[in-house]
C-alpha cells in the first residue's frame, strides 16, 4: 500500500506506524487512518484530531466506536468478505486434521459462512445453518442437539457476546466439537472448558493475553490468522484505498499494478494447524509476536 501511495497519489504523506505507537498524539494531524484489528478507535483517540476518515483493513470493525464516530462526523469502513475464503481455507484444514465427518452446524451464514456451508457440503458433510438477522436456516437449539461440529461466524455485538454459553453447550451433543474463528467474545471460555466438548479456537477473550488453561485444553489453536492470507490482505488493501480514493477525490489506484512484497507462502500443507497449535502452546505469552510473524498463506 505504501509503495502504491507514493507512486499514485506523490502528495498523499503516509505514515507508517505499528498498531501500538498509535496514539492520539501519533493521528492528531492526520486526515485518514488506516488499521487493523489491535488500534481501538474511540474518542479517547481521535477527540480533537483531524482524522475525517477511519479504514480498518479487517471484516470486523467491534473495536470502532461507530457511534461516536457518527456523531462527530467521522466516515468509517470496514471490509466484509475481504479474507472470508481464508478463513473458509482454516475450517477446512481444521476439520480434515480432526478426520471428522457427520453433520456440521454453521451459525452465521454472511460472506465466511456461506462459503464455509458450500465447502462442507462439498466435503459430504450434512450442514444445518442458522442465522436469525437474515431469516436463514434453523434455530440455535436445533443446531446444538443435532450437531457433530459447530463453527461459528458471526460478527462481535451486543446479541452475539457470548452466543455459545453455558446453556448452548449443555444442550449440544455429547462430544460435539466446538470452533470459534469469529471473535473472542462469541464464545464463553470458561463455560467451553467446564463443557468438557473438544474445542478450537483461533479467536480469544481477552487477546492478546490468552487463557493459558483454555488454550492448553483446545484440540487446535492459532492467534487469530484464520483470515491471514496474501489474498486477504491485499483485497483488504484495495478496499481501503478506494474509500480513500473517493474521500479525498484522488485518482483510483490498481494494486494489480504491484507486484506483492510478499513472494513466498507459509506452510500450507497437512497439518500446518497442528504446529501452529504446538507453537502456540509452547509459547502462550508470545501471542501477539507469533501473530505478527506469522507467514501469510
Amino acid at each position: 500500500m505504501v509503495e502504491a501511495v507514493q507512486n499514485e497519489w506523490p502528495h498523499v504523506q503516509i505514515c507508517p506506524m505499528e498498531s501500538e505507537k498509535i496514539d492520539a498524539s501519533a493521528v492528531h494531524d492526520a486526515d485518514v487512518l488506516v488499521v487493523r484489528t489491535r488500534t481501538k478507535i474511540d474518542g479517547a483517540l481521535l477527540r480533537g484530531s483531524s482524522v475525517r476518515l477511519v479504514c480498518t483493513a479487517t471484516i470486523g470493525y467491534d473495536h470502532i466506536d461507530t457511534a461516536y464516530c457518527e456523531a462527530n462526523g467521522i466516515r468509517w469502513m470496514a471490509c466484509p468478505g475481504c479474507n472470508a475464503q481464508a478463513v473458509c481455507d482454516y475450517i477446512e484444514e481444521a476439520l480434515n486434521e480432526v478426520e471428522l465427518r457427520g453433520t456440521i452446524g454453521i451459525v452465521g451464514v454472511g460472506h465466511v459462512g456461506s462459503l464455509v456451508a458450500k465447502m462442507a457440503e462439498r466435503n459430504g458433510w450434512q450442514v444445518l445453518l442458522n442465522d436469525p438477522p437474515k431469516k436463514i436456516g434453523v434455530s440455535l437449539d436445533e443446531i446444538a442437539k443435532n450437531c457433530d461440529v459447530i463453527t461459528f461466524h458471526v460478527p462481535l455485538d451486543a446479541t452475539t457476546y457470548h452466543l455459545c454459553d453455558a446453556s448452548f453447550l449443555a444442550q449440544c451433543k455429547q462430544g460435539a466439537l466446538i470452533i470459534n474463528a469469529a471473535r473472542g467474545g462469541v464464545v464463553d471460555e470458561q463455560a467451553l472448558l467446564s463443557s468438557g466438548h473438544p474445542f478450537m479456537l483461533d479467536t480469544w477473550e481477552n487477546e492478546p493475553t490468552i487463557n493459558a488453561e483454555v488454550l492448553g485444553n483446545a484440540l487446535r489453536a492459532s492467534m487469530h490468522i484464520a483470515g491471514y492470507s496474501l489474498e486477504g490482505k491485499r483485497n483488504a488493501t484495495q478496499m481501503c484505498l478506494d474509500a480513500i480514493a473517493k474521500e479525498g477525490q484522488l485518482p483510483s489506484i490498481s494494486l494489480a499494478n504491484y507486484a506483492s512484497a510478499q513472494t513466498s507462502k507459509g506452510d500450507s500443507s497437512f497439518g500446518w494447524l497442528d504446529k501452529i497449535t504446538n507453537q502456540l502452546k509452547a509459547n502462550p505469552s508470545s501471542f501477539e509476536l507469533l501473530r505478527k510473524q506469522y507467514h501469510l498463506r
